[in-house]
């Protein structure tokens, strides 16, 4: 075989040329060692075995090719083989070693490429820079030979795809789900320190279920994770989170093992090192240091105060999750208790009175999960939080005043709200700086009595900038100094309170009067006509209902840190007893679709939102700005859906209103494809929302895919789409409904495309059964056929028109509104 081939010659050359070359015996070493061994009959020239097994690794044609078969340049020098053991660096063809030349030192090293092919085929990727293993001299059977040849070829293509640039953080999941080669795994695994931090996040839920139920792709991934761990506390108590709520009642030994050691904070950055204190700063450091002994204690003021004074990195030891943990937990407590309060009012009470006793302990080195920048809590205004509308559950809204920070800045000092005075002393007349008349007084007087009365309503102020800070036309919900300026009652009640406390000053009755003229002018004055009014079923519709900026302004003013260059404002909702982990899912799978239509360039909106889970019953949500649910607006202004709208932007030929209704026609379309592919139920008008600029959003996924509320199975339209809906497209023989039509069908072919992405999502999280909507045996076959791989366009177009007609037309869609108003109450 081989021996029939010269050594500098080709195939061709074999019938051409006879062979002449006789190899000189004196420099071939091997006919020592058996006499009776001599060259084959009818060649003269005996091969050298070493150099043999080199070229069987060697390919007869190394010219790479295109996909289309053209052979393909490279400039670029190739990598140098790896030589068997028994062949030095520096032999040639003869077998007489050579020394090497100058310019091997020269010569580029094997790329990564080449390592990593060998670490595809060993499984241990400690192994990819040892040679590889001389082939076996003795003769196999062509057939075997083509089986290696195709495997090689295989892992080739596969290496080559793992190394391109098209190879994102989507694909690796999938093949490390799918792969059961070790050596695949292992690859991918270090693949994920080369992503991006942010894309690794995304698919946290899913690493961590195959963490969880895969006990080959747990063991390649520990590094990951661990290393993820000691470079930040966030994510640390994020994969504790997510190991928590998907671990089941099964005990599943490596996870909770891993989640105990995050949270026992056996994981964590080493120690600085190259610092050391002398003896004389270190003793002053353990007198001032407070011991932390008082984390989780909301009486002591430093329930969230670990004791740690270090700088950039914590080299005392300090507990580093604990003042988090601490944080979180008091704020889910709060949602329990307030669940045993039967009155709502009552609830609303409790809650600022619980938030109020919590911000004693503030500021703190805490942070809110949801927001992604850096942040310290300085301050959670007690007014500013509501009870949302819910019957069983007590989820709530609050508002945090949060400090920006790029380090380890040190916290201002803690500072109180300007403080109203008694309600029997004289008001304060002719201050200008109020800032600087703060009494000393007890931090929870001012919020003893807030279950019963509201402490604002005792007091105001005469001075005219204070006034036009807190202005009485559109009392705020959150202020401290609410005044009932919609009734004439309070503004009588203002008239007496002044006339009593101006006896001993003429200047006070002058002043007094003109101030009573404002308020009764502002009190008959008509308010605006899509104003929301305070209902006691509903406290959080007025909170609301404001603006996000005018809110933002508003809180900044009368804040105590507001003039801080960092000073942000965020919102988040606490939910208690419910399983979010469906609504993350949810969440994931909206951000996903999102992407692809702006990917293909489809204008459909969509507003994903932040989900985290805490646990399996409670986790924190994002809120959705400057949005009011349906049920609040019917509510509130008794008017039809296109009535509020144009009330809100104008008549139906206006600007405004135009863009509106082109925002509520590709939000309305987005949903529902979204509700169509996801199955979404519980579509009653308290989980739909409308924001200030017309788009329609969703909220509340807990029932997806293939279960319903109370498994009733009432929704079975294919989405919700009611004639209130079609009202607002101006009918359906209007170029808008026709709009809305195109728009579906753009995104179903957009989501088609790219359905492998989206699929994979579920098809990770239905390992252990962990989440009720995936345990079907068919839900995600089901979901995959949704998306209708094999139809046409002019198919997808006929469907199209029949899911929209069946949706409109739907009894089940009435029947389930019907019966939200008869049970909830909601319209």
């Amino acid at each position: 075989m081989l021996e029939n081939v010269p050594i500098h010659g080709s195939r061709s050359d074999i019938k051409s040329k006879p062979p002449t070359h006789q190899r000189n015996l004196s420099l071939d070493f091997r006919h020592l060692t058996s006499p009776s061994s001599g060259p084959p009959p009818g060649c003269g020239h005996q091969r050298n075995r070493s150099l043999d097994s080199v070229l069987q690794r060697i390919p007869e044609d190394m010219t790479p090719t295109s996909p289309e078969g053209a052979p393909l340049r490279h400039d670029a020098p190739g990598p140098r083989l790896a030589l068997p053991p028994e062949v030095p660096a520096g032999s040639d063809d003869s077998g007489i070693h050579t020394p090497p030349d100058g310019n091997d030192e020269e010569r580029p090293q094997p790329p990564a490429a080449a390592r990593s092919r060998e670490s595809l085929d060993s499984g241990n990727p400690e192994d990819s820079d040892k040679p590889p293993d001389p082939p076996d001299t003795a003769d196999e059977p062509p057939v075997k030979t083509m089986c290696v040849s195709d495997t090689s070829k295989k892992k080739d293509f596969l290496l080559r795809l793992f190394e391109s640039k098209l190879f994102d953080m989507s694909m690796a999941i999938s093949y490390l789900f799918n792969s059961k080669e070790p050596g695949v795994q292992t690859y991918l695994a270090n693949k994920l320190f080369s992503f991006p931090g942010e894309d690794v996040d995304f698919y946290l839920p899913q690493l961590a279920t195959m963490y969880i139920e895969m006990g080959d792709v747990a063991d390649v991934l520990r590094p990951y994770l661990v290393y993820r761990c000691k470079q930040s506390a966030e994510f640390s108590l994020q994969l504790a989170w997510l190991l928590t709520a998907f671990c089941g009642d099964a005990k599943k030994s490596r996870a909770t093992k891993l989640r105990d050691s995050i949270l026992a904070e056996e994981i964590r950055p080493a120690a600085r090192r190259g610092h050391h204190r002398s003896q004389s700063d270190a003793s002053a450091l353990r007198l001032a240091t407070p011991s932390g002994r008082h984390l989780g204690d909301l009486a002591s003021g430093r329930a969230f105060d670990n004791g740690c004074l270090c700088g950039e990195q914590c080299s005392c030891g300090a507990p580093r999750l604990a003042p988090q943990i601490q944080f979180l937990t008091a704020l889910t407590n709060i949602g329990r208790r307030l669940a045993g309060v039967a009155d709502k009012e009552r609830r609303n009470g409790r809650l600022r009175a619980e938030l109020a006793t919590l911000d004693l302990n503030l500021p703190a080195r805490v942070w809110l999960p949801l927001h992604q920048k850096p942040h310290y809590v300085l301050r959670i205004p007690p007014h500013a939080a509501a009870v949302l509308n819910s019957k069983d559950k007590a989820p709530y809204i609050m508002y945090v005043e949060v400090l920006e920070t790029e380090g380890h800045e040190p916290l201002p000092p803690r500072l109180l709200p300007p403080a109203p005075p008694a309600p029997h002393s004289p008001p304060i007349r002719h201050t200008k700086s109020e800032e600087n008349l703060v009494p000393e007084w007890p931090a929870l007087s001012l919020y003893s009595a807030l279950e019963d009365s509201d402490a604002g309503d005792c007091w105001s102020h005469e001075d005219e900038e204070l006034s036009t800070q807190y202005p009485a036309k559109l009392p705020a919900p959150d202020s401290l100094s609410q005044v009932s300026a919609m009734s004439v009652m309070s503004a009588v009640s203002g008239v007496s309170a002044l006339s009593t406390s101006s006896c001993g000053s003429r200047e006070s009755v002058a002043v007094g009067a003109g101030e009573v003229r404002r308020r009764l002018a502002d009190a008959t004055a008509e308010p605006p006509p899509n104003t929301f009014r305070r209902d006691p079923q509903d406290p959080s519709a007025l909170a609301l209902k404001e603006s996000w900026e005018s809110k933002l302004a508003r809180m900044r003013s009368s804040s105590p840190y507001g003039a801080l260059a960092g000073w942000r404002l965020l919102g988040c909702i606490v939910k208690v007893g419910d399983d979010l982990r469906q609504e993350m899912l949810a969440a994931q799978l909206l951000r996903r679709l999102q992407a692809v239509w702006e990917l293909e360039r489809v204008p459909l909106r969509l507003r994903p939102y932040e989900i985290l889970c805490l646990d399996r019953e409670c986790g924190l949500i994002q809120p959705v700005l400057n949005s009011v649910s349906l049920h609040q607006i019917k509510k509130q202004s008794g008017k039809s859906l296109r009535a509020w709208l144009e009330l809100e932007h104008g008549p139906p030929t206006s600007e405004g209103f135009l863009r509106a209704q082109n925002n509520f026609v590709e939000s309305a379309a987005a949903y529902a494809l979204t509700s169509y592919l996801l199955q979404l139920k519980d579509r009653h008008n308290g989980n739909i929302l409308l924001d200030s600029t017309g788009h329609i959003i969703h909220i509340d996924f807990g029932f997806i895919f293939s279960i319903s509320p109370k498994n009733l199975g009432f929704e079975s339209s294919p989405f919700k789409l009611t004639s209130e809906f079609v009202d607002v497209m101006d009918g359906e023989s209007s170029d808008m409904f026709a709009y809305f039509k195109i728009l579906f069908l753009r995104g179903l072919l957009a989501a088609r495309k790219h359905c492998d992405q989206i699929i994979h999502l579920v098809d990770v999280m239905r390992m252990g059964g962990q989440l009720p909507c995936l345990r079907s045996s068919s839900a995600v076959s089901a979901f995959r056929a949704r998306f209708h791989p094999g139809r046409t366009e002019p198919q997808l177009r006929t469907l199209v028109d029949r899911l929209v007609r069946d949706a409109l037309h739907s009894l089940s869609t009435r029947l389930y509104d019907n019966y939200q108003y008869y049970t909830n109450g909601i319209l």
